[in-house]
């Protein structure tokens, strides 16, 4: 049966993990999802559709430190992050995006935009962390100092000028009134007219996922199916509605590579490069995905790099 562990520190439970070798000698394949509320509907079922796999769950920056150690065979990392290896690819078209108001990625400025000089970043950030910078610096010229934000601290424990917050904690406002607020799906699209993708599930070249590649998708499939539920199961343990939770995997979350999405990923691959963001001349790689017998959900056998 696969296993789910919580690898992020103190804030993070854990269950019985997997042996180092699975029966019969074959490691299991080491999946790294996003612990966050956005990333449930795409392990749906996951356990069901690849028994033999050990899931791990952790903030995105420390899933992308983990899959480029070779800690994890394949992991759901911040899309900024997918350019960042040029033996990455993508191996699904199962990903975490939005197209427009995406309610769990949000900058709080304590000054207009324009006069930001510090900038706190959500410590599970790195895409949403290379976005802000990216407009804040394309909009309104403003390059601020940077500064840390801890997991597990807020707003009010900093002194910057504006912090970025992701994930659940940023689905409810903070107490503080701010001066100016993005959604950074919103002004995304606002500014664009294009989809953004946060994460993508990416693999290295050359290490093979078996029934996981196309197992990744066949869960996404089932999550689409199961908002309800999955709203129901994970909201109490927000503390956070129902109805919040449904409405944010219905109408703010996006989780299908489609082509509008990838459009997205080029023209912000092509700004973080512009500001060394990313290494020069970003492409994505996308792996041919074998069907999974019984599974409704299969990429093209074929794969064209975006550029």
């Amino acid at each position: 049966m696969i296993a789910t562990t919580r690898s992020a520190a103190k804030d993070c439970t854990s269950t019985p993990a997997l042996p180092a070798a699975a029966e019969g000698g074959a490691a299991p394949i080491r999946i790294g999802a996003v612990s966050y509320l956005n990333s449930k509907p795409l392990i749906e079922g996951l356990a069901d559709l690849v028994p033999d796999a050990r899931l791990i769950l952790d903030v995105p920056s420390r899933l992308a430190d983990q899959l480029s150690r070779g800690a994890l065979d394949v992991a759901l990392i911040p899309s900024v992050e997918a350019f960042s290896d040029p033996d990455y690819e993508i191996v699904s078209d199962a990903c975490v995006a939005t197209r427009g108001q995406v309610l769990s990625v949000k900058l709080y400025s304590r000054v207009p935009l324009g006069e930001i000089k510090t900038l706190a970043l959500d410590q599970g950030s790195r895409t949403s962390a290379a976005l802000t910078k990216i407009m804040l610096a394309e909009r309104y010229g403003v390059e601020p100092e940077l500064h840390r934000l801890p997991l597990g601290k807020t707003v009010a424990d900093t002194t910057a000028d504006a912090i970025l917050l992701i994930g659940d904690r940023a689905i409810e406002p903070p107490a503080e009134a701010f001066q100016a607020t993005w959604d950074l799906g919103e002004e995304w699209l606002r500014w664009t007219g294009l989809p953004f993708v946060f994460a993508m599930w990416v693999t290295r070249k050359g290490v093979d996922l078996g029934r996981v590649e196309a197992g990744l998708g066949a869960a996404r499939d089932l999550g689409l199916d199961r908002f309800r539920s999955i709203a129901e199961r994970e909201a109490p343990l927000l503390k956070i509605s129902e109805e919040t939770a449904y409405n944010y995997f219905e109408k703010n979350l996006h989780f299908r590579l489609g082509s509008a999405e990838r459009s997205g990923l080029r023209l912000f691959s092509q700004l973080a490069a512009q500001r060394g963001l990313i290494p020069p001349n970003p492409e994505l790689r996308f792996r041919a995905v074998r069907e999974l017998e019984g599974a409704g959900s299969r990429l093209p056998r074929t794969a064209a790099a975006a550029r």
